[in-house]
């Protein structure tokens, strides 16, 4: 059950590549029942595991540590949030990988402005690097449902298997240390000026920490303390 009732609020995730975003999702999803979520990350591989045109170019360009062209990954997700009948007033959404570019940024600005469906609220979760990189070595995922498991804190049931369907677990092609590099860079050059962008609204805040149990609890506290009815 969630705590609390919120106010319609709608929620941008930014972190480095492997900072634990998807994991904050799931336990805001959890917790506040009215909220849903859109992750580009998933949309992307489940497109990739469909092997749809989308799929197929962004193959390549993920295991490169690159990243999708604006105009692709802008119609996939504004695709999405139309689909959910979620550009409206009253809708209360989370985006978790989406606007990456402060091109994407604009694009997304335009489209929520003209549907009243404004961003609320930015956070960046600042985890150190060598934190993200030991987590990301250690870091398997269920592809079609999205579950992530960690071998150092959060180890499948059986080794290789997923804990609910008992499927194969994957390395996401992303997850080495050349290829997070490569990452982390995109991250710098393109994702912080955002972090600009969006404070000059006045809605980004900043929480740091090395695991999700401690990021967690001030995420939580962040989103009652402002949105709480």
């Amino acid at each position: 059950m969630s705590p609390k009732r919120l106010k319609n609020i709608r929620i941008l995730l930014l972190g480095a590549p492997g900072s634990g975003k998807g994991t904050q999702t799931s336990r805001l999803l959890k917790d506040f029942r009215q909220v849903s979520a859109i992750s580009s990350g998933d949309l992307l591989r489940q497109n990739i595991k469909d092997k749809t045109p989308l799929g197929k170019e962004a193959d390549a360009i993920i295991k490169s540590g690159g990243l999708l062209p604006d105009n692709k990954i802008i119609s996939l997700i504004e695709t999405e949030l139309k689909s959910r009948e979620w550009l409206n007033s009253n809708s209360s959404w989370l985006l978790d990988g989406f606007p990456r570019t402060f091109g994407q940024a604009e694009k997304l600005d335009l489209t929520l402005e003209k549907n009243d469906a404004d961003l609320n609220l930015v956070v960046e979760l600042d985890v150190p690097e060598q934190v993200i990189l030991d987590r990301i070595e250690n870091r398997y995922v269920h592809v079609p449902s999205g579950r992530v498991y960690n071998l150092t804190f959060n180890p499948p049931k059986v080794h290789g298997k997923d804990d609910i369907t008992g499927e194969p677990l994957s390395k996401r092609p992303d997850d080495n240390p050349e290829v997070f590099k490569s990452r982390i860079k995109n991250y710098k050059d393109l994702t912080l000026p955002l972090l600009e962008h969006y404070d000059k609204k006045g809605i980004v805040f900043s929480i740091k920490g090395e695991t999700s149990d401690i990021i967690y609890p001030q995420l939580k506290d962040l989103i009652l303390n402002k949105f709480a009815l």
